[in-house]
């Protein structure tokens, strides 16, 4: 159970990490996969943007914590983690090309890492079990620091992508909340 709830995080950071080798040793830029809003080349970004870093900093900021809150759905949520992990995965990304800046491709994992911390976050207030507002403190300790990203701060840091990813977790949380079996 345990070493089953890292794998889909995993394929998701081998992934993240194979684009950027491609990136990194074919000098070839992939930025054009990312989210571009409301451009209709840029909706491939939907899909890929997570999968997308400019540089090792910002490939190795998200890879952990996709790992470790990705295990932790997929650990705890048993149940409902794909369709947690897809919502905040696509949904992040759509809102990001609705209502993102539109001058500038929107790139990295960093919507999802806020969208699955949020989730975490917001699931223990909304279920009202002990078990989940356990999980739900060690997150906020762990991420509370998250809630400053969702500030415009750099012109070149997707901010939009936290926020969406934020607002699509906290949504998550909230319609999973309702659901009667959760974890095994």
């Amino acid at each position: 159970m345990y070493r089953s709830s890292i794998i889909p995080p995993l394929r998701l950071v081998f992934l993240m990490w194979l684009f950027y080798s491609i990136h990194l040793y074919m000098h070839v830029d992939l930025g054009f996969l990312g989210i571009k809003p409301l451009s209709l080349k840029g909706a491939i970004g939907i899909l890929t943007a997570p999968l997308i870093h400019g540089t090792i900093p910002h490939l190795v900021s998200n890879t952990f914590p996709v790992m470790f809150l990705g295990a932790a759905i997929y650990l705890f949520y048993d149940r409902i983690a794909p369709q947690v992990f897809l919502q905040c995965y696509f949904l992040t990304n759509l809102l990001v090309w609705f209502f993102g800046r539109p001058d500038f491709y929107h790139i990295g994992a960093s919507g999802l890492v806020y969208a699955l911390a949020s989730f975490l976050i917001f699931f223990g207030i909304f279920r009202r079990q002990i078990r989940s507002i356990i999980i739900s403190l060690i997150v906020l300790v762990a991420y509370g620091g998250l809630i400053y990203g969702i500030l415009p701060q750099d012109g070149y840091i997707s901010w939009e992508s936290h926020l969406m990813g934020f607002i699509v977790g906290m949504g998550a949380a909230f319609g999973m909340s309702r659901v009667r079996k959760v974890y095994s």
